[in-house]
């Protein structure tokens, strides 16, 4: 949809093509399962949402999403401990996955240039390995017709067959890096603690690669209506199970600190688990490919596709389509080498959030054929370094969220100042237990 936004400033016409019939509201659909989990919407995305969509956040607010502050409204246990609750330096959106898919759907649709064609699923490109011309679509009868199209762009997400539809134009395979931790999530959703409904912080207990057992965590988001929304995840031979018996449980016994358990002991269940296991990090490196079609453009997770523990898709996605407005605004609708140059821009927030994903995961038995490289080990061990500081020193913790927000490049934490703060470590002692304060505790039963 914000691709489409993107688009409807330069053609006539944008046609959306949609495997679903799309909701008029709020509501699940088939092709969306991963709405069931917790999702956020980084500050780096959310100023792309913004600028994209202006006015479209206070929407989401007066719908009962929340902003919260990163870290002031964060309780979280890293690999190396819990961090302080600094003062703000950013921010995410919290709502769930299917309030923010139809605010944002529907200020896109209100554009009379933007239309849907629904129930109908892309099946290859049309044109030559020099330019794509159009796509072939099978809607809903199983019927092929084809759709010409000045520019295509693909965000059908990590089941894009973009790599197999180039090949087919006869362009070569696309270099791809896959790193599989093996993690599984289930989720299910509560209605939180009456006293805890409005302004709860977000409560997340992180694994420690060091560990060497399966890696554990989970999140508890507060979402609009007095919600909370609570995924907990496993790698292979951690893995949570579907069962509603056993989900307080795991939070409680398997993570590395029982507090999102005790939390949800005394709060009630509104749903059943549901579970996934595509989590698989995936990236093709289009932008390196020696020849790329005019007319065609991969966004989103179609390029990159994150492990979801670490949040990044949806701004990534959101940052993408950003980009491609502000480069067609740069080099002028229909300008020979614009795909070319649109496919290199969309590569720097992809790339960012897979050396973010992959950092960690790389290291659980079995991720990757060969193992982490030494870069991959140098780079950690640094990381590692950095996160321990970040846990008692507030500077340095603004330039990680910096960083994890996507707002600046990884390149701000090899700043001299972050290194030689880094090597100096932390400058407040470690917290013993999840920095909530009395009236937090209070609110949720704890005490």
């Amino acid at each position: 949809m914000l691709a489409a936004r993107a688009l409807a400033e330069f053609a006539d016409r944008v046609v959306v093509v949609e495997r679903d019939v799309l909701p008029d509201g709020p509501e699940p659909r088939r092709g969306l399962p991963q709405a069931r989990h917790a999702h956020m919407l980084w500050s780096g995305g959310v100023r792309a949402v913004e600028e994209l969509l202006p006015g479209v956040t206070g929407t989401l607010r007066e719908a009962g999403a929340r902003r919260a502050p990163v870290t002031t409204d964060m309780v979280v246990m890293g690999a190396r401990g819990w961090f302080r609750r600094w003062p703000e330096s950013h921010h995410v959106i919290l709502a769930g996955r299917d309030l923010l898919d139809a605010t944002i759907r529907a200020r896109v649709l209100a554009d009379h240039r933007v239309e849907v064609v629904d129930r109908a699923e892309v099946v290859g490109l049309e044109g030559t390995a020099e330019a794509v011309t159009g796509v072939r679509v099978r809607v809903h009868d199983d019927a092929e017709r084809s759709l010409p199209a000045d520019l295509v762009v693909d965000a059908t997400g990590r089941g894009s067959g973009a790599s197999r539809w180039l090949t087919a134009l006869g362009l070569p395979a696309a270099e791809r890096r896959e790193v599989d931790s093996g993690l599984v999530y289930a989720s299910r959703l509560y209605l939180a603690p009456e006293q805890a409904r409005d302004g709860y912080p977000v409560v997340n207990v992180q694994p420690d690669p060091r560990d060497g057992g399966p890696g554990r965590a989970g999140f508890l988001l507060p979402i609009e209506h007095g919600r909370w929304i609570v995924t907990l995840n496993g790698t292979t031979g951690g893995e949570p199970s579907a069962d509603a018996d056993d989900f307080v449980r795991f939070a409680r016994e398997e993570l590395r600190h029982p507090v999102i358990g005790e939390l949800l002991e005394r709060a009630e269940p509104l749903s059943d688990v549901s579970v996934t296991r595509t989590t698989l990090n995936r990236r093709h490196y289009y932008e390196r490919m020696p020849s790329w079609p005019e007319n065609f453009a991969v966004l989103g997770d179609a390029l990159a596709a994150y492990n979801p523990l670490y949040g990044h898709g949806l701004a990534v996605g959101a940052q993408s389509a950003l980009l491609l407005r502000d480069v067609i605004r740069r080099q002028g609708w229909g300008t020979p080498g614009l795909s070319r140059r649109v496919q290199r821009a969309v590569a720097r927030p992809a790339g960012a959030a897979w050396d973010l994903a992959i950092g960690q995961d790389v290291f659980y038995p079995g991720a990757t054929e060969t193992g982490p490289t030494l870069t991959d080990r140098l780079a950690a061990a640094y990381v590692r370094r950095l996160m321990h500081t970040a846990t008692g020193n507030g500077r340095v913790a603004r330039r990680v969220t910096d960083v994890t927000s996507l707002e600046r490049p990884a390149t701000v934490l090899l700043s001299p100042s972050v290194l030689l703060a880094a090597a100096a470590g932390p400058l407040k002692p470690a917290l013993s237990g999840p920095p909530l304060t009395e009236l937090e505790r209070k609110a949720a039963g704890l005490t």
